[in-house]
């Protein structure tokens, strides 16, 4: 197929009867594509909202639905602060400083009691892990005592320990424990055969593998634990809090109890969900950190 040119000084052939000669001589009906522009989707032409607005549309519409039945009168202030009464009475704890020390002192005792399960639950599991004797000695006590509620041993702790900051801090050990002890030990029992097979034809010593192959493979597992645990430690708080407290985030929401202050109990709570919220945070950024090496998937 040819196409003629036309002569110097003459007009430009019109595009569209170029294709219609084209189809003409070949006897098909195949024409030149007018439009060379790639066709974009229409999904891909709208514009995308951005995650973390869809992702705060749910709790500001939770939000504007909490002050719509405060302000209509459907919601008695009794029952449930509104929002706007809310966020007024954490200003007022922030601006005297009542909120800054309830917060530092639950923070120490939440952290002295993760240090201390975290150390203990971490010690038996790799005890139980790695060694036949001591799955046979550690595990067994380890499953009957996690049965156990650990919130039904506060009466019990306080006989014990009386009723000072130490029954706080062993509550909250004692929940911390063992779904750290649970994780980290299904974590090493967890490696896969195929690696530990892998390290010995290296010529890896058993400790070397160990430190090279078993540790590495249930790191998952432990951060999961931790993860896990960070949740059950600030449960654990809220019950060791009201056990004749005198500071700390749990002893305000004792005292706004006996005066029926709903909106300070929810300053509370919510005080417990930031804290809880940043502490996933950290650990799903180390977690981010520590296992880049092993692939994920994201979602779409």
């Amino acid at each position: 197929m040819s196409i003629s040119h036309a002569p110097p000084g003459s007009p430009e052939p019109d595009i569209s009867e170029i294709s219609k000669q084209a189809a003409t001589q070949d006897g098909t009906a195949d024409t030149v594509p007018l439009d060379l522009a790639p066709i974009v989707p229409a999904s891909s032409r709208r514009t995308r909202v951005p995650r973390w607005l869809r992702r705060t549309t749910g709790p500001i519409l939770l939000l504007a639905l909490w002050q719509l039945l405060s302000g209509t009168g459907v919601l008695s202030s009794d029952v449930l602060a509104s929002p706007g009464r809310i966020a007024r009475v954490a200003e007022d704890l922030i601006s005297d400083g009542s909120l800054a020390t309830a917060m530092g002192t639950s923070l120490r005792r939440v952290a002295l009691g993760l240090l201390l399960g975290t150390v203990i639950g971490t010690g038996l599991a790799l005890v139980s892990g790695l060694f036949r004797i001591g799955e046979d000695v550690v595990d067994a006590p380890v499953q009957m005592l996690r049965t156990v509620p650990f919130v039904g041993l506060i009466p019990l702790f306080i006989i014990w320990f009386g009723i000072g900051e130490t029954p706080k801090i062993a509550i909250i050990t004692l929940g911390v424990t063992f779904p750290l002890y649970l994780n980290v030990y299904a974590g090493i029992r967890g490696v896969d055969a195929q690696l530990i097979e892998a390290g010995e034809s290296l010529g890896l010593s058993r400790w070397g593998l160990v430190r090279h192959v078993v540790l590495p493979g249930a790191l998952p597992g432990a951060l999961t634990g931790l993860r896990y645990s960070l949740g059950v430690a600030w449960l654990a708080l809220v019950f060791a809090e009201q056990v004749n407290a005198d500071a700390g985030i749990g002893f305000l929401m004792v005292q706004a109890r006996d005066f029926l202050r709903t909106d300070v109990i929810v300053v509370c709570l919510i005080v417990y969900a930031f804290l809880g919220l940043l502490a996933d945070f950290i650990v799903r950024s180390l977690e981010r950190l520590l296992l880049q090496w092993r692939p994920t998937f994201t979602g779409r």
